[in-house]
């Protein structure tokens, strides 16, 4: 009897060595030199590629069933794609499809990436699914190997495009389940970013239609193969390769999705073989040149303990002792030696293990920063923030050729029209008046998920980049922004930090109504703050804003958005001011002497017109005011309140309690805010002052000014300086 390999340890099933064994798995087929098959139609290679694809999905069922827990599924149905990508030599594949995780895992413990988790057998993989610091239920940045986390679908496209941008010559192949597919961002993403860039197609979609979703028959399930290719031609595939499980039945099963593992051996080869010599042809195709996808069309679950939707995920029955599980695992239960073949084949495979080669395990070279020349405008003056900030911005560009801006209302309606002029909006139209030039660094899609999702994800690869969104629409994109910086603060290795600057926030766009009022975006970062590598920031002025920014291109694993208004606004700070404010926290704008003291907390810039206007009432009637303006939210926090230290880049500083005392002391405390009171969080939590209170956005309405939409939320100078008084008794 064959002894199994020492990895093998907590594989409860074993089998018998196939028909033929000896004559096509003697020796690893995977070329050492090259790190892939040199074949696809050598038997031997085909042969070999089905061995894997059933150990990934042996894995896959005894990973998830020893947790009664996970999603075996929808890997299963793609898993001769998965194994003949591997034996092809690439490792760089991203996925759109979270519930993939287990199949992940599975294949990048037999290639020997996890065994940087300290994961050498089969039972520390299963002692370590969905446990703390092990294997997270769905994929994230924290696991070696892993190019993307996965989240809300429709999100797995933009890292495999933002890796083809920044790694030229590079495969991304990436995953993207048919449920994803009824999401509306895949497809108009793909689209806009060919249009954008043309040159750029070394990232191959795999779709994996299955039919169903997760609970029911996916919504392209009743697409036949001749119009699910017109589907993909009209969004400007040029290559569209389908390999159709049914088209190699040999069962007699009904319905358009069949499952191969039920074909006898040589349908299963045969099979296997389209799988294997279809994603080659696919592969060359995308990286000479052509917008290319590879479909594979067989059943959700073929070969594990379910099928269709009811093969998802497991429930508290499907344990190891389950009638179901142990059919499953003895139908794909494989001989110790095929263990060996496929770990060998899979080690050889690109090179090395995915924890050594892919291009997320290496920190990326980029340029050297520019020598940035800021604008220091002189206090009293009015500048619009975000214009100064488009300033520096086109000095990053012109210094970094792989940075991009990306907007999806335009940079002219947020004040930043110099951005466009300077670095001119990406379209195949050379159009000088609407600065455009297909060699430009500005993507502007009508999409924020298109916008966020590039931009996050060319920070998360090693880019630099810049997502502008007016504050009101910034919602659409916020998921795959949120899930980037979940992974960076996971991630094993530095990368720019990613960026956002969100304008025209809700007091700005009175006139446009609640449909353009959206302040619950600020009330959205105050919450992810706590995940401890995310800043809001919110600059009183022109000069704040660009030290806010000038701070953030220099941070690494971070999240950072900076909320300034595109509307002229007077500066109140000078540069050594504005520095220190975005670096401790808060800085004093204004101090007003008086009998007793009233603190003015501000969170915004155009909120502070009303401010410095009830301080004036105020001193009329001899009452002492302190302005300080709450600039980065994050210094703010007590160190307690946020999950700094476990945080990859860790940034321990916060403001002390001392030094939170200066700032914020008083007879009474009045935080104040043109958005949701929960950013004067920080403020309520920590402050000793027992009269404080708080004033912030209510509700939107139309109104012909800003002022008025302030009067409207109860933040006029007048209602202000009440509150103020009436706090003092």
């Amino acid at each position: 009897m064959t002894v199994s390999p020492a990895f093998c340890q907590g594989i409860d099933y074993f089998g018998s060595p196939w028909h033929r064994w000896s004559e096509y798995a003697s020796a690893a087929v995977v070329n050492p030199k090259t790190g892939r098959i040199d074949d696809p139609r050598d038997p031997q290679a085909v042969y070999q590629t089905l061995v894997a694809a059933d150990a990934l999905r042996y894995l896959v069922v005894q990973t998830t069933a020893s947790k009664a827990s996970g999603h075996p599924g929808g890997f299963a149905s793609c898993a001769e794609a998965m194994a003949a990508l591997v034996m092809l030599g690439y490792k760089n594949i991203p996925t759109e499809v979270g519930h993939h995780a287990p199949g992940f895992y599975s294949l990048l413990f037999l290639d020997g990436s996890l065994e940087a988790m300290g994961i050498t057998t089969v039972a520390q993989m299963r002692e370590k699914f969905r446990e703390l610091h092990g294997l997270l239920g769905h994929l994230s940045g924290a696991i070696p190997g892993v190019l993307s986390p996965a989240g809300p679908l429709g999100q797995g496209q933009h890292f495999a495009m933002a890796g083809a941008y920044l790694h030229p010559g590079v495969l991304f192949p990436v995953t993207i389940g048919d449920g994803g597919l009824g999401e509306p961002y895949v497809m108009s993403s793909f689209q806009h970013f060919h249009t954008a860039f043309p040159q750029v197609t070394n990232f191959l979609p795999v779709l994996v239609w299955n039919g169903y979703s997760q609970e029911h028959h996916s919504m392209v399930a009743t697409l036949d193969n001749e119009r699910m290719e017109r589907f993909w031609r009209a969004s400007g595939f040029a290559e569209v390769i389908l390999v159709d499980a049914k088209a190699f039945d040999d069962q007699g099963q009904p319905g358009d999705y069949v499952d191969s593992t039920l074909f006898r051996l040589e349908q299963r080869l045969k099979f296997t073989e389209a799988v294997l010599t279809g994603l080659d042809r696919a592969a060359q195709s995308a990286l000479n040149g052509n917008l290319t996808v590879f479909i594979i069309k067989q059943l959700k679950g073929a070969g594990v303990h379910a099928r269709g939707a009811k093969s998802h995920n497991l429930y508290a029955q499907h344990t190891l002792q389950n009638p179901d599980i142990i059919q499953a695992l003895q139908q794909r239960a494989l001989p110790p030696e095929a263990w060996a073949l496929v770990r060998e084949n899979f080690q050889r495979a690109g090179g090395g293990s995915a924890a050594q080669v892919a291009v997320t395990e290496s920190v990326r070279a980029l340029p050297a920063l520019p020598q940035f020349t800021q604008q220091v405008f002189p206090v009293g003056d009015k500048q619009v923030a975000t214009t100064a900030v488009g300033h520096l911005v086109v000095q990053l560009g012109q210094s970094d050729p792989k940075f991009l801006v990306t907007n999806a209302d335009g940079n002219e309606a947020s004040g930043i029209g110099n951005i466009n002029q300077g670095l001119k909006i990406i379209h195949p139209i050379v159009d000088m008046l609407y600065n455009q030039s297909p060699q430009g660094q500005v993507y502007e899609p009508l999409s924020e998920d298109a916008c966020a999702g590039l931009s996050a994800a060319v920070c998360l690869l090693g880019g630099r980049s810049l997502w502008c969104s007016y504050e009101s629409f910034a919602i659409n994109g916020l998921p795959i922004w949120q899930t980037v910086t979940q992974a960076m603060a996971e991630l094993r290795r530095p990368t720019p930090s990613t960026i956002a600057l969100f304008t025209a926030g809700a007091l700005e766009q009175g006139r446009n109504g609640w449909t353009h009022q959206r302040p619950e975006i600020e009330a959205y970062y105050t919450a992810l703050m706590h995940n401890g590598n995310v800043y809001p920031l919110f600059p009183p002025d022109a000069n704040c804003a660009q030290a806010a920014y000038l701070w953030a291109v220099r941070t690494f694993n971070k999240g950072i958005a900076i909320f300034a208004s595109k509307t002229p606004l007077p500066v109140r700070t000078t540069w050594e001011q504005a520095q220190a404010g975005v670096e401790q926290g808060a800085i004093v704008l204004q101090e007003t002497p008086g009998e007793r003291l009233v603190v003015l907390a501000v969170v915004g810039d155009m909120v502070l017109l009303p401010v410095f206007a009830a301080v004036e009432q105020l001193k009329s009637q001899g009452i002492g005011t302190r302005i300080v303006s709450m600039v980065n939210l994050r210094r703010l926090c007590r160190p307690q309140d946020v999950a700094w230290s476990s945080c990859a880049e860790p940034d321990g500083q916060f403001m002390d309690d001392g030094t939170f005392g200066q700032f914020f002391n008083g007879d009474a405390l009045l935080g104040i805010t043109g958005g949701p009171v929960s950013t004067l969080e920080p403020l309520m939590l920590r402050s000793q002052v027992a009269r404080r209170e708080m004033l912030g956005w209510q509700r939107g309405e139309t109104t012909a000014t800003p002022g008025i939409l302030m009067e409207y939320n109860g933040l006029s100078a007048e209602r202000i300086a009440q509150r103020a008084m009436a706090l003092l008794g």
